[in-house]
């Protein structure tokens, strides 16, 4: 609004003499009433409000009801070996996920401690955060600016921006109001808050301040988000639910049959009890938790941080990659990749020493940029500098032999920059600027080493170098020079100047993002550019990377804004980069393919991303050179800002999930097991073959060892990559689990009933033990014979088969476990007995790969 008023408008709707600012008591009662210039914290997440969020899971409901049955049977140390798992399942989670979010705080860093004011016509330094609309601000290179201001007087500024809009290069400042509504980038007259000057100086009228600026729109778009829970949480709360009711229904089942066979009330309600503890897999939530803290050690090592642990899990599912362009897919640096001069086109790697000698030479001497142990100055004249550093020019010993005599600064209006040299004997003046105006003010070229006319033909030649450079998505930048330069005057220095050449440059993409976005496409991964840059540039971005092919799938913001609803969602699919967006565009284009059932990743590193990041299923900030706010607003961070690390990521997540699947079905088949051994028994008036200390024995301590060990196993990456994302809500017994989960459930509890009339409680209790161990085995890969499989890949299933059989026997061998579980002392006859009942479910195993094998001929 304030960019479409005159000064003199804005200075009257704030009521503030433009040469004087407001009065010190005018911007007291104007502080009081709108508060002060800084962004509203949000509350904070304490400890105690983490440990809640761990605790409120319907998993960890089912191991408290777990806790309460071992209470009832007075079974302490088993309610003690429950609450420890408890405890060790919250521990996990919270120092995981210990970062609060810190959005708001980083945000608040962001803004600048101080402001240069003019309060009753005289300048003073105050708190940014005493400012108040109206106030009539200075500011210069090297300030942030303190609020949102609204130019009258405006030299030379140029602005870095890119954090708050996505544009890469320095924004060049004017005062002159603009005739439409147009986007923040586009608004040449306003200085935003939190951005920094790096050229020029000026002042303006403060237009907006805290939660009223462009950074505080953004602040609130990070507040208004809510958490959503990942498909692994929602599987996981679901199951919970389900066995929640199971446990209930199978205890009131149980007892209902107890009271029709005339049992005893109090012992059937112990059976009941245990029957529910049969159900529930106390082991499943810490085997879970640990496997992703597991997963988030290993992707440490491949740079990745997990910021928060289901993170891990949910890169496996995700479907699309919202890529943010600058500083993600490119490396945020300007770099010159083309040359034109002497009528010959060349990349940089092609130039040979000394070649172009005369543009090089100009390039690096109309340059006010500073390459040190900092760099310092314009984007373009960096770019320029480094390409003379890769070429072996000095630019120190060029300015000793030429030393510039005077400068004409580059001015936004005329978009050219002239610096004079002293040449031996003579004065040269080399002119960098727009190639469009240069070129109708020279008259000459440079050719052969020699100064030639410059007529129309070479000219349209020259012309049609900048389009294909334009084409390119290069910024095309001219270079022109005066030799015998005699009369200083700007107006008759610009006049017949000598055509030098052209640089074309761009802020390039990052090696191996081609590969990496191949990749992700082979996995059925759609990758999205999203940015705030300008179309040409993000197409050239995109093409060069893979992401798009034809320029039909760009779209703006513009655009975008005019499309309805059900438009911009029967093209979503086709459209590939979304260029001149807005943070609010951010947040719909993710809110829409998530409304499309996508899993989405959205990748960023400036304040403008921060509300995508927190409104995707997966935040993925930058850790070199994102902001504080990208990096709080994400679920995970990749250190070496490397978009490559996400396809390394998303192969990891899915690894994780099937692990984690193999890891639940085992669990719960084995507990189906030991429900249908309970249940059946009873059912037929047979006494109890297990005690409920027998079945938290097994569900905590022999069960859950080879759970952690499936959970780590190693996949076939190539396989997992060369697959389609799952779907959001596939279930965990999708592709035959119900099936896996009820047959190995019934065998367990077959054998283990045979176990029991063959030789009691002691013979079914170790039988029971026994064959989920043999049975984990099988479970690393239901489609492979144990014979094919490497079972050294997976040295911790080695040793939890070998620690479960180890601690089974314990509890028959060692006397005070013997009395304390009741059980007898086997002999070694019975115990290879019992070995043989107990490898059942393994050849089962083989039988049923044999058979599959076998039909696929």
């Amino acid at each position: 609004m304030y960019e479409q008023m005159e000064c003199g408008e804005v200075c009257k709707r704030f009521h503030t003499d433009e040469k004087a600012g407001l009065t010190q008591q005018e911007a007291e009662k104007r502080l009081k009433a709108d508060g002060k210039n800084r962004l509203k914290k949000v509350r904070e997440e304490t400890t105690i409000d983490r440990i809640q969020k761990q605790l409120n899971d319907p998993m960890i409901f089912v191991l408290f009801m777990a806790a309460s049955v071992s209470i009832l049977l007075r079974e302490f140390s088993d309610t003690a070996i429950i609450l420890f798992v408890i405890g060790l399942n919250t521990m996990i989670g919270v120092v995981q996920e210990g970062k609060a979010k810190k959005a708001m705080d980083a945000l608040k860093k962001m803004t600048a401690p101080e402001a240069t004011v003019k309060r009753n016509g005289t300048y003073r330094k105050i708190p940014a955060e005493e400012l108040v609309k109206g106030d009539v601000v200075k500011v210069k290179a090297g300030d942030q600016v303190p609020a949102d201001i609204r130019l009258f007087l405006c030299k030379g500024i140029e602005v870095n921006e890119s954090a708050l809009t996505g544009e890469s290069t320095a924004v060049r400042k004017a005062c002159e109001t603009m005739k439409q509504e147009v986007t923040a980038s586009e608004q040449k007259n306003m200085l935003f808050l939190s951005t920094e000057i790096v050229k020029g100086n000026g002042e303006g009228i403060v237009v907006a301040t805290g939660m009223e600026t462009e950074l505080g729109k953004i602040a609130k778009m990070i507040n208004e988000q809510e958490n959503e829970m990942t498909p692994l949480q929602k599987r996981l709360g679901d199951l919970g639910k389900i066995l929640s009711k199971a446990a209930v229904f199978l205890c009131l089942l149980l007892f209902l049959m107890g009271v029709l066979q005339h049992r005893n009330l109090l012992q059937m309600l112990l059976l009941s009890i245990s029957l529910a503890v049969a159900a529930i897999p106390e082991g499943l939530p810490a085997v879970v938790t640990i496997v992703l803290a597991l997963g988030v050690a290993r992707m440490a090592k491949a740079n990745t941080i997990i910021r928060k642990l289901p993170a891990v899990e949910t890169l496996g599912a995700v479907s699309v990659v919202c890529s943010d362009k600058t500083g993600t897919l490119t490396e945020n640096k300007m770099k010159v990749l083309k040359l034109y001069a002497e009528d010959k086109t060349l990349s940089v790697s092609q130039v040979r020493p000394r070649e172009f000698s005369r543009l090089m030479q100009g390039f690096l001497l109309c340059n006010n940029a500073v390459i040190g142990k900092t760099e310092l100055g314009d984007s373009t004249e960096l770019a320029l500098l480094s390409m003379g550093e890769q070429m072996g020019i000095s630019r120190e010993r060029l300015e000793e032999r030429y030393p510039r005599l005077e400068e004409i600064p580059f001015d936004s209006d005329k978009k050219y920059m002239v610096t004079l040299h002293k040449d031996q004997s003579q004065v040269c003046a080399y002119i960098k600027g727009a190639c469009d105006y240069l070129l109708e003010v020279c008259s000459f070229w440079w050719i052969g080493g020699k100064i030639e006319p410059l007529g129309q033909i070479q000219k349209m030649r020259i012309r049609r170098v900048m389009e294909e450079m334009a084409e390119e998505g290069l910024r095309v930048l001219a270079l022109a020079f005066k030799e015998h330069v005699s009369d200083w005057n700007e107006s008759s220095i610009m006049k017949n100047l000598v055509f030098a050449g052209l640089a074309g440059m761009m802020d390039a993409p990052r090696k191996q993002v081609n590969q990496s976005v191949y990749q992700l496409k082979r996995a059925g991964v759609q990758v999205v550019m999203i940015t705030g840059d300008y179309q040409e540039t993000a197409f050239s971005i995109a093409k060069m990377t893979g992401i798009a092919r034809k320029r039909e799938q760009c779209v703006t913001g513009e655009e975008l804004d005019a499309m309805s609803d059900a438009q911009f969602s029967s093209k979503m699919n086709d459209i590939r980069v979304f260029a001149r967006v807005t943070p609010a565009h951010k947040v719909k284009i993710v809110k829409e393919f998530k409304k499309n059932g996508k899993i989405v990743a959205m990748t960023g590193d400036g304040v403008n991303d921060a509300p995508s990041l927190h409104a995707a299923d997966i935040g993925i900030a930058m850790g070199a050179n994102g902001t504080d706010v990208a990096k709080n607003a994400a679920d995970l961070i990749l250190a070496d800002d490397n978009f490559s690390t996400i396809e390394k990521a998303v192969e990891e997540g899915r690894s994780i999930y099937v692990n984690i699947k193999k890891s639940i079905l085992f669990l719960l088949s084995s507990n189906f097991g030991e429900i249908m051994t309970m249940f059946v028994s009873i059912a037929f008036s047979m006494p109890s073959p297990l005690k409920a200390s027998h079945i938290l024995w097994v569900n905590l301590i022999t069960d859950s060892l080879p759970a952690l060990a499936l959970g780590v196993d190693k996949n076939d990456t190539g396989l997992l990559m060369a697959k389609k994302p799952r779907d959001e809500k596939e279930s965990l017994f999708a592709h035959g689990g119900w099936l896996l989960t009820i047959g190995y459930g019934l065998l367990i509890g077959a054998i283990t009933l045979y176990a029991f009339l063959t030789g009691g409680q002691t013979y079914a209790f170790t039988v029971l033990g026994i064959s989920q161990l043999f049975h984990a085995i099988g479970m690393r890969d239901c489609e492979k014979s144990i014979f094919q499989m490497n079972h050294l890949e997976n040295p911790v299933m080695i040793f939890s088969f070998f620690t479960g059989l180890a601690l089974q026997v314990a509890v028959t061998e060692i006397p005070w476990l013997v009395e304390a579980f009741q059980t007898r002392r086997l002999l070694m006859g019975e115990w290879l007995w019992l070995l043989g009942i107990s490898a059942v479910p393994l050849a089962v195993h083989e039988i049923v790969v044999l058979i599959k094998r076998l039909k696929k001929g």
